[in-house]
């Protein structure tokens, strides 16, 4: 099987890993204690294979054009963490549920966005260069957003120990050994088709080994909370719905030309939950859930985005040939 073939059919291999983790879960409820130690090696793997597809270098570079750069982050770190506040005002008090929607609402991707922009006749070039930035600033503000919703109560029992060690050792190391990997293969060119095509494999096994790991961990507290998961389904079908609408808006008002209005409309749609799957799993017993809300994301992500690749080059963002006839 190609790539290409393992990105399109993704979906697929993801609803097999949940279903066959809680099977198994619910078959054998000591596998918790066996998978737990074994999931946090397998994450870091997972960050550092896909940081290493997002090229760091091209930070600087990212500012060169203003006026989509300027759209792109006031809509992510904006307009969205609004819309956010909204969600989880809306959500039931159930504490776990409502981070768990924030967590992974608040962080756009930076990784298969990249995909499905070039799947949806986006601007490639510019998402490539929009991704690193995008990691920056959602590392940089995520604590300042979830202090402002959650307040001091909830911020200071997020400061655990287990918490900064899962910020430091899950994303900030694998980031740092992205970048000397960057480094090193752009000193020694040979290695870069090898090493990182090679790596440009891994995400996807192991999401889904990720995937799994999480369903079969947490099989039994999911059907005791199963009720409660229709509120952020709901949430992140809205969001789906909502995010095109505000990229459509938001290009409009920048005056973008139509495949940069595309890639924006996939940025606004895709969130990054490899990057705070560690923090939930860091959080304490009584916000457990969290960690199946942002999965569940994922999921519903990747069906929102089958659904983007259509939508958004043929309805919300035509290109307008002469006669009005769509010219792709």
């Amino acid at each position: 099987m190609s790539r290409q073939n393992l990105e399109k059919y993704q979906v697929l291999l993801y609803l097999a890993a949940i279903l066959a983790g809680l099977l198994a879960g619910v078959s054998y409820p000591g596998l918790k204690a066996v998978l737990e130690p074994l999931l946090w090696p397998v994450l870091g793997l997972l960050l550092y294979a896909t940081f290493t597809q997002v090229s760091l270098t091209n930070i600087p570079g990212a500012f060169r054009d203003r006026r989509f750069i300027g759209t792109a982050l006031a809509g992510n770190f904006l307009i969205i963490p609004l819309i956010v506040l909204g969600f989880i005002t809306l959500l039931p008090g159930h504490d776990a549920i409502r981070l768990g929607v924030a967590l992974v609402l608040l962080v756009p991707c930076t990784d298969w966005f990249i995909t499905f922009t070039r799947l949806g006749l986006g601007d490639t070039e510019r998402a490539i260069a929009f991704s690193p930035l995008s990691l920056l600033f959602q590392i940089l503000l995520l604590p300042v957003w979830l202090f402002l919703f959650f307040g001091d109560e909830l911020t200071v029992t997020l400061a655990t120990s287990e918490m900064v060690l899962a910020f430091f050792g899950i994303i900030v190391a694998p980031l740092v050994l992205a970048g000397i990997t960057e480094k090193w293969v752009d000193a020694a060119p040979a290695w870069r088709s090898v090493l990182i095509s090679g790596l440009g494999w891994m995400p996807v096994p192991l999401l889904a080994a990720v995937i799994f790991m999480i369903a079969a961990s947490q099989a039994q507290v999911l059907f005791h909370a199963s009720g409660l998961l229709v509120y952020p389904v709901i949430c992140f079908v809205i969001f789906l719905v909502a995010a095109p609408v505000l990229a459509k808006v938001l290009a409009k008002v920048a005056s973008l030309p139509v495949h940069q209005g595309r890639t924006l409309a996939f940025s606004f749609g895709s969130r990054n939950s490899f990057v705070v799957l560690p923090l939930a799993l860091a959080l304490p017993e009584a916000f457990e859930i969290a960690v199946f809300v942002i999965v569940l994301q994922s999921l519903i992500e990747l069906f929102g985005m089958a659904v983007y690749v259509w939508l958004i080059p043929n309805v919300l963002f035509r290109h307008q040939g002469k006669g009005g006839k769509h010219a792709n």
